[in-house]
């Protein structure tokens, strides 16, 4: 008799858990995560702005944070972060606020979207280790820092940069913000085309944190056009999140 065929939320949940980081240790593993893919590998923001090696900004206050971790070594692997306008809807996004010239205006002021629903999936890194093959263990600093793991798990690691972004989108249904921006390199819709989630580009490319454009979903239609076995991994983490944002909320 064949084995059950484990689904791809089995699969992820078995080495990765996702969280709605509310405590200061989660934040701090979050803005960890950030200084060394932000400052550190890619060199996008100064090392020497950030002493306590947490890379943070002005909107971080205001957001609300998803930290992803894996299980066996309970390192922190990846991170994402919902930007709001403020429940007046007058704070400005982050893309907004240093990409305003990419955007296209005539195509968003034909959207006719209420500040007050609007958000930005902002500040998505995954942490190295987690993107490189079992056989690039040395980074370019000269560390060692692979994840000691099997095959089968390393496969999944994959799948951390589209689990960030479902935790995001759980955040946008629970906070009812579903009209979403984000400024994503060309790999992310891409990929989260191939799942059935088809984002729209409101803008020019542009040089800003690596080769970006500005790019708008509703969660919505992100959840009606989503591919079933995605579909069921969004729930899982989805069920997670919640029940973090209840607990917050109590």
């Amino acid at each position: 008799m064949n084995a059950r065929v484990e689904t791809l939320a089995e699969r992820f949940q078995r080495y990765f858990s996702v969280h709605f980081a509310t405590t200061p240790e989660q934040r701090n593993d979050v803005y960890k995560i950030r200084y060394k893919v932000y400052c550190d590998e890619f060199g996008y923001e100064s090392a020497e702005e950030f002493p306590e090696n947490l890379e943070h900004d002005q909107f971080d206050e205001s957001s609300l944070h998803c930290l992803i971790k894996h299980r066996g070594s309970q390192r922190p692997a990846g991170c994402v972060r919902l930007v709001t306008t403020g429940e007046n809807g007058l704070q400005s996004l982050p893309l907004e606020t240093f990409c305003a010239d990419s955007l296209d205006r005539e195509l968003l002021g034909n959207l006719n979207l209420q500040r007050t629903s609007m958000c930005e999936v902002s500040r998505l890194a995954v942490d190295g280790a987690f993107r490189r093959r079992a056989s690039e263990s040395i980074t370019r600093f000269g560390d060692m820092d692979a994840i000691d793991c099997s095959s089968h798990e390393r496969r999944t690691f994959s799948l951390i940069s589209v689990a960030a972004f479902l935790a995001a989108t759980s955040l946008t249904e629970l906070t009812k913000r579903t009209n979403v921006f984000a400024m994503m390199e060309p790999f992310l819709p891409k990929l989260l085309e191939r799942s059935g989630i088809n984002f729209r580009k409101v803008g020019a490319d542009m040089d800003y944190h690596g080769h970006r454009a500005p790019y708008f979903e509703t969660t919505e239609s992100a959840l009606i056009s989503m591919a079933p076995e995605l579909r069921a991994l969004y729930e899982a983490i989805s069920f997670d999140i919640s029940e973090d944002f209840k607990k917050l909320r109590q």
